[in-house]
């Protein structure tokens, strides 16, 4: 049941990931700046269309993978991984949403999205980390009795 869930929570993400995509897409200069320093980073609106698609579509296609890989009883691990990759799908809509933000000719208090982007850095961080403390937990405390 929890697997159904995360099934369907990770293609509202990745719809949504996609529309947001889109949008921002449509909104940017031709010349975009990544980073400002003595050698600006500047990328060009179309190299950062087929970067951002070919990493999502990678990512998002290794879920298929897990699914063929990992046997059916194994439903945990899905779940899981399910997870994961709806975290890493909230972490590019905050980025692609935070590079057209940075883009555009409106002034913004940077500050104050820091932490949406540091928030999406830790939920990552958070979500990578619950699978090994899952099964670890699982290992020493659910011991069956014979």
């Amino acid at each position: 049941m929890v697997l159904k869930i995360f099934k369907g929570v990770w293609f509202l993400s990745l719809i949504v990931f996609l529309g947001v995509f889109i949008y921002q897409y449509a909104s940017l200069p031709e010349k975009i700046t990544l980073q400002e320093s003595e050698t600006p980073l500047i990328i060009s609106r179309d190299g950062l269309f087929y970067a951002f698609v070919a990493t999502v579509a990678l990512i998002n296609m290794l879920v298929f993978v897990v699914t063929r890989l990992f046997p059916a009883e194994d439903m945990d691990f899905k779940s899981w991984f399910y997870g994961l990759v709806i975290t890493l799908n909230i972490f590019f809509i905050v980025g692609i949403s935070f590079i057209s933000l940075y883009n555009s000719t409106e002034k913004f208090d940077y500050d104050s999205i820091g932490i949406i982007i540091y928030g999406s850095l830790g939920l990552i961080v958070v979500w990578s980390l619950g699978w090994p403390v899952y099964s670890l937990s699982r290992k020493y405390f659910f011991k069956q009795s014979i």
